[in-house]
């Protein structure tokens, strides 16, 4: 079975703090798409709060697919398919957007494809770049993930690579958190560190240049605070220094998953919010010129939370005749290579 160019599917996201409904054809058009944040209810909180969180995508997911179908012209009947992130995330949000789509599937009497939120980051350059082919090396690299993944097909990934304790998103949020930057914490760093200089605060690179395969994050996390209390480092120094750290932890891993692939990439991708940093994304586009790679990003938008990206990976799987039965679970846990050797330490992200 082949995805035919005329298939639609409605995409629903809702594993963290942002609701979204979209609407995504087989031949890579992307028919509308609606998103709704919560920065405003979080943000006296000073991160997500998970229970609030779940209720938000409750009031806000069913007018944001109503929404997305009229901006499409659409109704449901004329969708194909209905795919939802049904975890890894927050169970809360996980569930009410899962729930949503199997309700909507019954409904409509339309097939229902539980999407691996991960493999929709996974699979999101494919969306934006119809040349990508399998396999390719994915750094994967959000809010709470942190991975370097072989792409072989839908479905079929091999982790090379996970985050030990800290994801490198996480440590964006907490850098932020600490300094009083205030939330989205990724891109309020970045906005910080364009007036710093990176080299002024000497901060570690966990694991840089170790046989080890992994990323670490938390000692980086805590030289901050330690550098922060010494109140010798302005905001933006430190925000430079640190992003500084990050690329060249990123880079270094990056280089060794290349190394250790077995088959030679077709490119080197870049997914998940962290991606949608500028300065994270021009190391690792030279990295690519480096090993003579073509470098492939999703556009801004497209790393961060969406629809469409659930959206495009149920295209992916509805093609190859991937559906799933309403009794499937949301899960706050799934990795993409269940068979991936344990990595040392604890808090592992899988």
């Amino acid at each position: 079975m082949t995805l035919s160019p005329d298939s639609v599917i409605l995409g629903l996201e809702s594993s963290c703090d942002e609701t979204a409904a979209a609407l995504v054809r087989g031949d890579r058009r992307i028919l509308s798409h609606r998103l709704a944040t919560q920065e405003a209810v979080h943000r006296p909180f000073g991160g997500v709060v998970p229970e609030i969180a779940a209720r938000a995508h409750v009031d806000a997911l069913i007018p944001l697919v109503e929404a997305a179908l009229a901006d499409a012209g659409m109704t449901l009947d004329q969708v194909d398919a209905i795919a939802a992130t049904a975890g890894p995330g927050l169970i809360g949000g996980v569930m009410v957007g899962l729930v949503t789509a199997k309700a909507l599937a019954m409904a409509a009497n339309k097939p229902l494809i539980a999407v691996n939120h991960l493999e929709g980051h996974a699979l999101s350059p494919r969306l934006a770049d119809p040349t990508l082919e399998f396999p390719y090396l994915l750094l994967l690299v959000s809010g709470g993930h942190c991975q370097l993944i072989e792409v072989l097909g839908v479905g079929r990934y091999r982790r090379l690579a996970t985050t030990i304790d800290d994801a490198a998103g996480e440590a964006f949020d907490k850098t932020a958190k600490l300094l009083g930057l205030g939330i989205p914490g990724g891109p309020a760093v970045e906005r910080t560190a364009a007036e710093g200089d990176p080299k002024a605060v000497p901060l570690p690179r966990p694991l840089v240049g170790t046989a080890d395969p992994h990323f670490s994050f938390a000692g980086l996390k805590s030289a901050v605070l330690r550098a922060h209390q010494t109140g010798r480092f302005s905001n933006a120094d430190l925000c430079a220094s640190f992003q500084q750290a990050v690329i060249d932890c990123l880079v270094d891993r990056t280089r060794r998953a290349l190394a250790a692939m077995g088959e030679r990439p077709t490119a080197l991708v870049v997914a998940g919010g962290v991606a949608a940093n500028q300065a994270i994304r021009s190391a690792l586009s030279g990295l690519a010129a480096q090993s003579d790679l073509p470098f492939v990003a999703p556009p801004l938008w497209l790393c961060t939370d969406n629809g469409a990206m659930i959206g495009w990976a149920g295209a992916e799987r509805f093609g190859l005749g991937l559906t799933d039965d309403l009794s499937f679970p949301a899960r706050p846990r799934w990795p993409l290579d269940p068979d991936a050797e344990k990595a040392r330490g604890a808090g592992v992200k899988a």
